[in-house]
């Protein structure tokens, strides 16, 4: 993973410096302003080769990072950003304002790492527990889990970024946490006498949502199902085969200043990331979203019953429809 890298590129992302990756001479206001809740790397490359390829077709962007989620959700709310990546369905039912997903971006796939003196989850009833940041889709999982396995945590600890926490764990600071797939395998690698993964959550429910104002959306319905359109074609690309990204990165020289060791990640991490299910080739449907709901009920993120949740409240389908048919199937 990115380690150092990744905090440098936090720090900035903390102070809001806007990475300006398309380039053209068109305004800003002619391009697609997206918010990123974290920093370009790996994990997000396979969107950015998405925007590339929607830039290909007349569609430029200006791409700002920010340090968390939330201040990338926020950017769309307040009208600084058009689309932005992230899990905005308390903000949409808590806060009334008319953001809609769009499309799945990853399916939360994440890995429960503990030290080994915690055999089973009953061995964390009560003991301290590190998520990513309050109310993000890390803790939804952990209360998940709790609800589950009939314990509670003791304290818990917030601390951004899988690279991060997997750092606190290998210097002993944390003992238990939940991290991405990368990140879980660095750890077991680098520690396996002293750590292991606990049994997780098997559904496939969203993790990073594409989405946009309601009235961009309406304003702007063929910039969105061209944008749409290519996220759907490049996932279905990734799942018959993880190796376009990796091509389609040294074509367009994305990531270039990343050291080599870094790069040489990249088709392990999607080739490891397809086989788990973390890009959905139909990433925008009546189940996907019932799936979230039932999901963010449980995990306290949303107020339900699900059963009472409607879809159109929280998502537009009609690029991902409109993208299908371009498409086909």
């Amino acid at each position: 993973m990115l380690n150092g890298w990744k905090s440098a590129g936090r720090l900035l992302a903390g102070l809001c410096v806007a990475a300006v990756m398309a380039g053209g001479t068109a305004n800003a206001a002619d391009k697609i302003r997206v918010a990123l809740g974290d920093v370009v790397s790996e994990e997000t490359l396979a969107f950015i080769i998405a925007l590339e390829r929607a830039k290909e077709r007349g569609v430029d962007y200006e791409l700002t990072s920010f340090a968390e989620e939330e201040l990338a959700i926020q950017a769309i709310v307040s009208g600084q950003a058009d689309v932005g990546i992230g899990t905005p369905y308390s903000v949409i039912q808590k806060a009334k304002v008319p953001l809609r997903a769009l499309y799945q971006i990853s399916s939360l796939v994440f890995f429960p790492v503990a030290s080994t003196e915690y055999k089973t989850w009953k061995d964390l009833d009560g003991q301290p527990f590190t998520f990513h940041a309050r109310g993000t889709a890390t803790e939804a999982y952990g209360n998940v889990i709790a609800a589950r396995e009939g314990i509670e945590f003791g304290d818990r600890s917030y601390v951004p970024g899988s690279e991060n926490r997997i750092i606190a764990m290998l210097n002993g600071t944390i003992k238990a946490t939940i991290v991405d797939l990368a990140n879980k395998n660095k750890l077991i690698a680098q520690a396996p006498d002293k750590f292991h993964v606990l049994p997780g959550i098997d559904q496939k429910v969203s993790d990073e949502i594409l989405f946009a104002n309601e009235n961009w959306i309406k304003e702007h319905a063929e910039t969105a199902t061209i944008l749409v359109e290519e996220v759907m074609k490049l996932w279905r690309e990734m799942n018959k085969d993880p190796g376009i990204v990796e091509a389609e990165r040294q074509k367009r020289n994305l990531l270039s200043d990343l050291p080599k060791e870094v790069l040489d990640e990249v088709p392990g991490y999607y080739a490891e990331g397809v086989e788990a299910g973390l890009w959905n080739p139909d990433g925008a449907s009546e189940e996907v979203a019932k799936g979230d709901f039932a999901f963010y009920v449980s995990s306290g993120q949303l107020q339900g019953p699900a059963e009472s949740l409607k879809v159109e409240d929280f998502w537009d389908l009609g690029p991902a429809e409109a993208a299908k048919k371009n498409l086909g199937g």
